[in-house]
């Protein structure tokens, strides 16, 4: 069997701007792959974590289950409570979006993940760092979609599988 290879400590910044690359022309696969190179060698390694999130969650759009898990599963990883709940935020966000171009879940799924991804972003604000105003960006974002979108809350509530 083919056994995995372990990159160098030094390749490692080079290692990630090759992830934000292959994120930029939509290849989260590829970048993901990388950053579990890269958080092998050093699994503290904070702009990995960050990179692999948000690897997970372009791949929302595929619709394969569990993703939202995988990418929760890193959340404590992160370094502060901003950037905990921006990231948490940043999750449901992205989940919205994706529900609102799956045409089987409609769009009252995406209302109450956009209403979710809100309630983060609004922690993040209150503790944001100063001249930092992308959780209010992501707020805006998201109130702009539902308003463009006319979402409404569903009748049921969304209940997250137990991880195992």
């Amino acid at each position: 069997m083919h056994q995995l290879k372990r990159i160098s400590k030094e390749s490692i910044p080079t290692a990630i701007e090759k992830a934000e690359r292959y994120r930029l022309i939509n290849e989260p696969g590829l970048a993901e792959s990388i950053c579990l190179d890269i958080l092998e060698v050093d699994p503290h390694n904070a702009k990995a974590t960050i990179v692999l999130l948000l690897a997970i969650t372009d791949q929302f759009a595929t619709g394969a289950s569990g993703e939202v898990n995988r990418a929760r599963q890193l959340l404590p990883k992160l370094q502060g409570d901003y950037e905990k709940n921006y990231y948490a935020g940043i999750i449901c966000e992205r989940q919205a979006l994706a529900n609102l171009n799956r045409r089987s879940l409609g769009h009252s799924n995406a209302y109450d993940w956009f209403i979710e991804a809100m309630e983060f972003f609004e922690k993040a604000e209150s503790m944001r760092p100063q001249g930092n105003d992308s959780a209010i960006m992501r707020w805006n974002t998201c109130v702009r979609q539902i308003k463009q979108h006319q979402l409404t809350p569903s009748d049921e509530k969304y209940v997250e599988p137990p991880l195992e």
